[in-house]
């Protein structure tokens, strides 16, 4: 990826934290994390990954933020000034699951491991 295209990427990633944080007033939400956005090179499209710390609201939330494209687009338009704003898809970060996950393996492994040895 060009320096250019990871310059935009990270300031479209500001600039939707802010508007998330500022604009989008939805209690129901819970903490939504911006965690990535990846634009492809002729910047048509910026892939922007998400990370839900509510487990059970996921499926709601993203449902809600796809209803919300149109209005996060021209928020968007309005701070970051390139030629055409990129059409947002969002998708699910769940690399924390992933981590929390190898976290249990690891500590089941160092238990049964202590086990063993007493």
């Amino acid at each position: 990826m060009s320096v250019r295209l990871k310059k935009i990427s990270a300031l479209i990633q500001e600039e939707l934290s802010l508007i998330f944080l500022h604009k989008v007033q939805d209690p129901e939400l819970g903490l939504v994390t911006i965690t990535n956005v990846k634009v492809t090179p002729d910047l048509k499209i910026a892939k922007v990954y998400i990370s839900i710390l509510d487990k059970s609201k996921r499926e709601y939330v993203m449902n809600h933020i796809e209803s919300l494209k149109g209005f996060l687009r021209t928020e968007l338009a309005h701070r970051v000034r390139i030629k055409n704003t990129p059409e947002l898809n969002f998708y699910l970060d769940d690399t924390l699951d992933y981590v929390e996950k190898m976290e249990e393996l690891f500590n089941k492994i160092r238990k049964d491991d202590s086990k063993e040895h007493n």
